[in-house]
Formats: C-alpha cells, sequence, structure tokens
C-alpha cells in the first residue's frame, strides 16, 4: 500500500470536500503518492488497464455503498487491493472490515498492518450487491429516500405515494426457499459466506406498510416488525414481468426467472480488523 488511486463520491453520506481533503493530507503525512483521483459519477470509473498504467496498488474508496458497488465490479480482475472507507451513510462494508470508523485511523492502521480477504456477495444475472438486496415492492421507497437525502421537499410525498400504492400491489413472488411466504411486499438478501440470509416483509395492513415505509425513509426498514427471517442458498424471481430490485441501493430490473445466488469476490480487500466480521 504504497500508491493509491483515490475514488470519492462528494454526493454520497458524509464524503464531503474537507473530509476527502483530510483523508489526502493524512496519506500525505505517511508519504503515501497518489497516482490518480476520481470524482464518481462526474467521472468515469477508472478500469484494471488505467490503474496498471501509472502502477497503483491499492484504490482507496470514500463513498457510499453504490459507489463501492460500482468500483468493486470494475475491478473485480484486478490484482491491487481496495481499501473501503466510511464515506456513505450507513457504512456497513467499512464497519465489517474495520475496528474503527475514524477514516485517518483505518488509514494507518491498513498501511501497518492491514490484510487481504475475499467477500461474499449476493450475486442476480449481470448484477451484485456486497452489501445487500432487496428485491420486490418495497424497493419502490428508494425514491422517497433519495428525495429526503437531497432536501427535495416536492419530490418527497409524490415518491411515497407511488411507493405506498406499489407496496399495497400483489407483491413478489419468489421460490427456492423452503418457508418462504408466497408473496412478500420485499425480501432483503444479504450474502453469508455461502448460503443466503432472507428477510422477508410480508406487510399487509396500513399500518404495517406505514411503519414499513417511515423505517426505509428514515433509517433501516429491517426494524418494520413485519419480518420473517429465512436462511437458503438461492431464490429464483418467479414472475411474468421484470422486477425492480436494488443493489446496494442502486435501483436495476431483473428479469422473470433469474437465479439470485451467493458469489466470491478475490481476495483483494483490506481489513483492518482482527477478525474480519
Amino acid at each position: 500500500m504504497e500508491r493509491l488511486w483515490f475514488i470519492t463520491n462528494p454526493h454520497s453520506g458524509s464524503s464531503d470536500a474537507k473530509k476527502a481533503e483530510a483523508i489526502e493530507a493524512a496519506c500525505t503525512e505517511r508519504e503515501l503518492s497518489f497516482v490518480g483521483r476520481t470524482n464518481f459519477p462526474d467521472e468515469g470509473m477508472p478500469t484494471a488497464t488505467d490503474l496498471d498504467q501509472v502502477g497503483a496498488d491499492t484504490v482507496v474508496l470514500f463513498a457510499g455503498d453504490g459507489t463501492i458497488n460500482a468500483a468493486s465490479c470494475a475491478l473485480a480482475a484486478w490484482d491491487g487491493s481496495i481499501l473501503i472507507l466510511p464515506g456513505g451513510t450507513m457504512n456497513m462494508l467499512a464497519k465489517a472490515l474495520h475496528s474503527d470508523t475514524d477514516p485517518a485511523a483505518i488509514l494507518e492502521a491498513a498501511h501497518e498492518h492491514g490484510r487481504r480477504v475475499a467477500l461474499s456477495y449476493v450475486e442476480a444475472g449481470k448484477h451484485r450487491a456486497l452489501v445487500g438486496m432487496i428485491v420486490g415492492p418495497a424497493a419502490s421507497w428508494y425514491r422517497a429516500r433519495e428525495h429526503v437525502r437531497e432536501g427535495s421537499l416536492g419530490k418527497i410525498w409524490p415518491a411515497i405515494r407511488a411507493a405506498w400504492r406499489r407496496t399495497f400491489g400483489r407483491g413478489v413472488h419468489l421460490t427456492g426457499a423452503p418457508g418462504f411466504p408466497s408473496r412478500v411486499q420485499g425480501a432483503y438478501i444479504r450474502a453469508q459466506d455461502d448460503h443466503l440470509q432472507i428477510a422477508a416483509v410480508n406487510a399487509r395492513d396500513a399500518g404495517a406498510i406505514a411503519g414499513l415505509g417511515w423505517n426505509w425513509v428514515t433509517g433501516d426498514w429491517l426494524a418494520a416488525q413485519a419480518v420473517t427471517e429465512i436462511r437458503a442458498q438461492k431464490l429464483r424471481i418467479a414472475e411474468r414481468r421484470p422486477v425492480l430490485a436494488l443493489f446496494d441501493g442502486e435501483p436495476q430490473m431483473l428479469d422473470p426467472g433469474t437465479t439470485i445466488t451467493v458469489g466470491r469476490s478475490r481476495q483483494q480487500f483490506i481489513t483492518t480488523a482482527k477478525e474480519h466480521a
């Protein structure tokens, strides 16, 4: 970890310009050199060729889960290291990989004793989720959440009304997991080593849907009460039409019959925790 390519997203939850400058200063103090910088999504994600041409050995990601997902997918075959710093809202990957949440402390620990690990991810077609995947009508609440983060007050209520109508619909039908409800408003799917951990949301009445929406917009929708936890090896989308899914918060449409499984990354993510969670 000597030659760094710095990727940040100034629009992410906590990765503003001043914090990014502080991280660069901390790297300079440790005599780490920057060989490239990317402000995503205003600038395109670097390729493995771009990194190799300037001799980068580590990509430092100071951004939210969506940007981290985009970078990890783009660099899945790259031989270098990826260091994730907490630059989003939830910062779940950074918390899992590091025992500290201060970017400067993580940098210091990574430079002194960081080691590389592989990460499990949810895989559905060409898409993957390192943190988690949400599929079904409940995924439509992401629009309201984004408007809240942006402070777009005029767009929040129309987005909430649209999500409310969709959540009251038929739900999504997923097969492959014993005990999975026939139709649910949404499923939050995480990769746990060699299996999928699924939280099925079955909110049928107005009160349950209101609770689901409130938790979605303001924090973690798994805090809603209408959730059933299930474990499975794979799932299949048993719908006749494409369905909306979120991969680490980023929307994608999945075709009918798409299989959802567990994938495993290369050993390229730096952890500073004594025991990687």
